[in-house]
């Protein structure tokens, strides 16, 4: 629906909590890391790269993951693990994990690696909101914010790689009625967040709004916003809970309403 990822592109994928941002980034990471061999830089301002790495793991193995940190694997489960741990060793994909890392940090080490790799094919931010602005002085946070999407558009284009960075949302879809999907006006105040991304995506599970239904248990949603040169909609995923990644339905896309 998006083309895949196009280069220079700014994509924002937001979500409230407990959606699965870094899991869906993580999905994309291991996508053109391992399958495609694609160089992957990825910055985690929220998690540590060990965890990261582990999430990855799990993902790329499908093993439970809290089996994997307990130790309580079946020897099929470990086999998988095995495998996976080779596949993910021979992967290009590097992570950083320095905490409130700054625009100009985070350009000077994707520069670094594009030099020292020979190429760079994707960076990763997770996520937007934890990065600082450096030290520019803002008036406000909304102001930092927009200067930190502005720069990571300007990144993209300098670069020629598409950047993919996560966002939070306001707390707009809990009290609205009904429907809690995100809306674009959700990410207003993030400042010019909407202006710059070239690709809004949201992650939307219903069943962290109604737990009670078991219906609506693994069903995710993407919803594409905005997509500057491509149409929106939406594409049902399946959420596989227990090794923390998104696969697809049989049901494919249905057009936004």
């Amino acid at each position: 629906m998006t083309s895949g990822l196009q280069r220079s592109d700014l994509v924002i994928i937001a979500a409230r909590p407990s959606m699965g941002k870094t899991a869906f980034a993580m999905n994309i990471a291991e996508n053109a890391a391992i399958e495609d061999q694609k160089v992957v830089g990825m910055f985690s301002l929220e998690m540590s790269r060990e965890a990261l790495l582990l999430r990855l793991l799990c993902s790329k193995a499908r093993v439970d993951s809290h089996k994997m940190r307990t130790g309580s694997l079946w020897r099929d489960d470990m086999d998988k693990v095995v495998r996976a741990m080779d596949q993910l060793a021979q992967a290009p994909i590097f992570i950083d994990d320095t905490p409130g890392i700054s625009l100009s940090e985070m350009r000077a080490k994707a520069r670094r690696l594009q030099q020292s790799q020979g190429g760079l094919d994707l960076i990763i931010v997770d996520y937007l909101q934890l990065m600082s602005g450096g030290s520019r002085r803002y008036e406000n946070r909304t102001q930092e914010v927009s200067a930190i999407s502005r720069g990571l558009k300007a990144l993209a284009k300098e670069l020629k790689v598409p950047v993919v960075a996560l966002s939070q949302l306001s707390r707009a879809p809990e009290s609205r009625g009904g429907d809690h999907r995100p809306q674009l006006a959700d990410l207003r105040e993030s400042g010019s967040i909407e202006q710059d991304a070239d690709v809004v995506a949201f992650i939307f599970r219903e069943e962290v709004y109604k737990p009670d239904e078991p219906e609506l248990d693994g069903i995710a949603e993407i919803i594409i916003a905005k997509q500057r040169n491509g149409p929106t909609g939406r594409i049902k995923l399946a959420f596989i809970k227990n090794s923390t990644r998104f696969e697809s339905m049989a049901e494919g896309m249905s057009p936004p309403e």
